[in-house]
């Protein structure tokens, strides 16, 4: 008979904790259900073996043997226990915590939806704590999608029409307008910079396309210039950030605030509405970005199908060409790179000007979404961009990540959105957890040793 794979007393302790907690529940559950002793006994015998059985099989395939052995020296197995699993068992007692005060407090919190949460949720924690570790070089990612999956079946559950179809099109919407403006933030974090003048261009792009429009320039040309001045800020902002070495910040914020304040000068000339423009948007533009457009014919807007299509070709480019290569290069090790004659300026400058083209971009759909210009429509990206690169994976230090993670982020932030409008938070505390779910990642960061480090 083939006996079941051993593992270390610490991931017994785990399992056996774990296990007490979810049989506790069922007793619960089954109380609260009126459900007769006999049956509740039987039901948590059975659920405590299955899960001690199924905990000592699954995990112990992922498990390395000679790590399992005992050591002679050392600190306890208890203290062990502690030490290799305190952030897991502290996470696992806040969740439980929540939960129980909730249920003492809420009125019908107690149901069968969210008990089915709480065992995503802690599925989620186990997972991410164990198999995580058989997906090192990708274990953002692997996170990330764990907590996309979770988020997403909490919400469903949990609330009606979260897993509808328009429901569904609506995040890819909005994940879309992120996503793009997300480009930029990705491309210069990997160079080990920031681009705070992405909400800024995104608003005077808003507004600077529909008053274009407005004096009679073609449509089509006022997008073309739109998108070439904000590429223009961006070419500014690379060139000042490389001559400022650890000045980005600054200098971008700098620029941010002079395209911001010269657009709205501009725009308010002869009108009582500074900031704000109101015109005929035209019918192609709507269409792409408006929730009822239609791409070849199909019920969706045809800007989720265009950051798809923006978003495979630079993942594939960072990971395929010269350029992002060097990206990388110049990431990990500017003083490396530059032996090698990879020009660190130019690629600095090409980062930024092409977050620029994509903050203008964004801008430009966001007034096909919204029907007139305002200057403070960016205002939001200004977190979301950072917390989309920083949630996916990719290091602000530089030289880790890429485009296929901030997709992930934005994804988790788009659902995680929804699901907090769908329980009745307002924006004040959506922006609120979404500091409560960035900070503990750049502090996991920090933690971590740089790439140049590990070379």
């Amino acid at each position: 008979m083939e006996k079941l794979p051993q593992i270390s007393l610490p991931a017994r302790i785990l399992g056996l904790a774990i296990a007490i907690v979810l049989t506790a529940l069922g007793v619960g559950f089954g109380f609260a259900q009126a459900l007769s002793v006999q049956v509740i006994i039987l039901s948590a015998i059975a659920t405590m073996a299955l899960f001690v059985w199924a905990w000592r099989f699954v995990i112990g395939q992922f498990l390395d043997p000679a790590a399992t052995a005992v050591a002679v020296e050392g600190p306890s197995p208890l203290r062990t226990a502690w030490l290799q699993y305190r952030w897991p068992l502290l996470g696992l007692a806040l969740i439980l915590i929540a939960f129980l005060v909730l249920s003492l407090t809420v009125e019908a919190f107690f149901n069968i939806w969210n008990v089915i949460s709480l065992i995503i949720l802690l599925a989620i924690l186990i997972l991410t704590r164990t198999l995580g570790r058989q997906f090192q070089q990708n274990r953002s990612a692997f996170i990330g999608i764990m907590v996309l999956a979770g988020l997403f079946s909490v919400g469903s559950m949990n609330i009606e029409g979260f897993a509808s179809g328009n429901n569904i099109k609506s995040m890819l919407l909005f994940a879309s307008f992120l996503g793009l403006a997300s480009i930029g933030q990705t491309l210069v974090a990997l160079l080990g910079g920031l681009d705070l003048s992405i909400p800024f261009i995104i608003g005077a792009a808003n507004v600077g396309l529909l008053y274009l429009i407005g004096l009679g320039v073609p449509p089509w040309l006022a997008t073309l210039i739109v998108l070439a001045i904000g590429a223009l800020f961006g070419v500014i902002n690379g060139f000042l950030s490389y001559k400022l070495q650890g000045q980005a910040l600054i200098v971008t914020l700098g620029t941010g605030f002079a395209i911001s304040g010269g657009v709205q000068i501009v725009t308010s000339i002869g009108s009582a509405y500074s900031g704000n423009v109101f015109g005929t948007v035209p019918a192609w533009l709507s269409n792409i970005s408006a929730m009822n457009g239609s791409t070849f014919g199909l019920s969706f807007p045809p800007v989720i199908a265009i950051w798809a299509l923006i978003a495979l070709i630079l993942i594939l480019a960072l990971r395929l060409t010269v350029y992002g290569r060097f990206l990388y290069a110049l990431g990990v090790n500017r003083t490396s790179a530059s032996r090698v004659m990879i020009s660190e300026m130019r690629y600095w400058v090409i980062a930024y000007a092409l977050s620029g083209f994509f903050a203008a971009l964004t801008g430009g759909l966001l007034l096909g979404w919204s029907g007139g210009g305002f200057i403070g429509v960016g205002d939001q990206y200004l977190f979301l961009t950072l917390a989309a690169v920083v949630v996916g994976g990719t290091s602000l230090l530089g030289g880790a990540g890429g485009y296929g993670f901030t997709v992930i982020g934005v994804l988790v932030l788009q659902v995680l959105s929804s699901f907090l409008v769908g329980i009745g938070l307002d924006f004040k505390w959506q922006q609120f957890i979404f500091g409560l779910l960035i900070l503990p990642m750049v502090a996991l960061y920090a933690r971590s040793p740089h790439i140049r480090t590990q070379i």
